[in-house]
């Protein structure tokens, strides 16, 4: 059970919720319709590892802590295409764009009444660089090392100062700033909760301590997720006194707790379930467009996909139309390059589409004309394993066998971590809002070495390596000239996608169904930036 601490009434009111919810989860279906002052939702939440921003590296663990920390820059869900300061007041860039200082708001709070400062800005950024966790990539670029960041990363008259040792844009620094593991913690009641010098990672991971709308309750895995607003957030209090996040994996159940009315919104619904609800005046259906990619990857290291016209072959081996135009309809789009649609310097070309011919082509050119037998891993919800066996029934008219396996993600995102697959069908999301974020991950891998373990890099994962790309991303990412930068992104999404171990397929859209009584749910492009706090019933 989480430690109750100094909110424990606040807690105990909140946990008789949950308790009562995860009551109704082994008896069956709810059949009371949430109070009013709480927002309950029905999402598949298997993939949480873990609740400390400094770890977190998955879809639904992202989503949460953007629901319990504040973080160095923000995007407010009235304009998500504007980067706003989050716990600062202010930023200054130095002359040379090697150093930002941020001067902190007055008068916020962390949820242990602790007031936000400058200390605690510094201290979570080097909680992050010395704990090296999978994230950590984001901000360990700047050049910071558990050696320099204590140096690099320091309150000066009493603001949080960063400097920057590569030739980075400082637009895209503050925009990596806006990524989750720039959640902001307390440092005091992380540092009271710390054993053995660990910065309170063994705490942080089922307890919270941030300044953002809501505070953590209770995790319990493949249960539920409980939060209490915060009725002093910066922005004013959230329309809802408690968020409830409830795992349920099976989109049918999923339906038939919103069309009972036992939860205000389901997240995973299928599109034929969706289309079966449009005429439920009692249910309204939101599309958002989304900037998750869906992709298959190939591990380098693997004796057959480690030939490049292997992978070339297995492009021309989706039925990427057929799917998107029959299971997927409505919910994902033909996109086959590593940065989203929609957003600057988006990709759009769609060059690959199914031809079996050309394919067994090139297989026959690699040296396996009668195919082969090949290991494909994916996540167990759908439409994970309705795309795995598309692909599987596309492959064998090459003759490549492919066995599907399929998990939860806390199971697949370790596995592939280390390099332990074959074939994966996974999916993938922006960490901040700069086509760096996704390009420096697919592309660019400086240390192919298993000791280099850079978990949070997809070119490294499939231990895929190329030295001009290298040098591309590099050049993109500290290009001045903002039309020249996006030209250069543009090559490098058209040689990824010819040279590199994918084969990317969809693009998002998201269709929530929730109660016609319930407002304001904000779902923006990438997994972080959705907002519970907005909603009203």
């Amino acid at each position: 059970m989480k430690f109750l601490g100094r909110r424990s009434l606040g807690r105990l009111a909140t946990l008789g919720v949950a308790s009562a919810l995860m009551a109704s989860v082994a008896a069956g279906p709810l059949r009371a319709a949430p109070p009013a002052d709480t927002f309950v939702m029905a999402k598949d939440i298997s993939d949480i590892i873990t609740l400390d921003p400094a770890e977190v590296f998955e879809f639904s663990g992202g989503e949460m802590i953007a629901q319990i920390y504040d973080r160095l820059m923000w995007f407010e869900p009235d304009d998500m295409s504007k980067l706003v300061c989050g716990v600062c007041e202010s930023y200054e860039i130095s002359d040379d764009g090697k150093t930002i200082a941020f001067t902190m708001r007055e008068g916020m709070t962390f949820e242990s009444g602790n007031p936000v400062t400058a200390d605690d800005v510094v201290y979570s950024l080097r909680r992050v660089v010395k704990l090296n966790k999978t994230p950590s990539f984001i901000i360990t670029q700047f050049g910071w090392t558990p050696e320099n960041v204590d140096e690099l990363v320091r309150v000066e008259d009493g603001k949080a100062v960063v400097e920057i040792t590569e030739e980075f844009s400082p637009a895209l620094v503050l925009n990596a700033l806006s990524a989750g593991v720039a959640s902001i913690v307390d440092m005091k009641t992380v540092e009271e909760n710390a054993t053995d010098g660990d910065m309170g990672y063994a705490w942080l991971k089922n307890n919270s301590a941030g300044s953002g709308p809501f505070s953590l309750q209770t995790w319990k895995a493949n249960e539920l997720v409980s939060m209490t607003a915060n009725e002093t957030f910066r922005s004013g209090a959230p329309g809802v006194k408690r968020a409830i996040v409830r795992h349920v994996a099976e989109p049918a159940a999923q339906r038939l707790m919103i069309e009972k009315g036992d939860i205000d919104l389901a997240r995973d619904l299928t599109p034929d379930m969706v289309a079966a609800l449009e005429s439920d005046s009692s249910v309204k259906v939101q599309t958002d467009a989304k900037a998750a990619l869906i992709y298959m990857a190939g591990n380098q290291d693997h004796e057959i996909l480690g030939n490049p016209k292997v992978m070339e072959a297995i492009r021309y081996l989706v039925d990427y139309k057929g799917m998107a135009d029959s299971f997927l309809k409505g919910q994902f789009k033909v996109h086959q390059a590593a940065w989203p649609g929609g957003m600057w310097a988006g990709y759009t070309e769609t060059p690959y589409a199914l031809d079996v011919e050309k394919a067994k082509a090139l297989l026959a050119e690699a040296g396996y004309p009668d195919g082969f037998e090949i290991q494909m891993d994916t996540l167990n919800q759908s439409p994970y394993p309705e795309i795995a066996q598309a692909v599987q029934a596309t492959l064998s008219m090459a003759g490549i066998k492919a066995s599907i396996t399929t998990a939860e993600g806390k199971t697949l995102w370790p596995m592939y971590r280390a390099r332990k697959h074959a074939l994966i069908l996974a999916q993938w999301s922006p960490d901040y809002v700069d086509p760096h974020s996704n390009l420096d991950a697919f592309a660019h891998n400086p240390d192919n070495s298993l000791e280099a373990k850079l978990t949070g890099v997809l070119a490294w994962r499939n231990a895929w390596m190329d030295e001009a790309m290298n040098e591309m991303v590099v050049n993109a990412r500290n290009e001045g000239d903002v039309d020249a930068r996006e030209q250069q992104y543009f090559d490098i999404q058209k040689k990824l996608m010819e040279e590199g171990p994918y084969a990317i397929l969809f693009q998002q859209t998201e269709q929530a169904v929730m109660r016609a009584e319930v407002e304001g749910f904000v779902s923006g492009p990438t997994f972080d930036l959705i907002y519970y706090r907005t909603v009203t019933k």
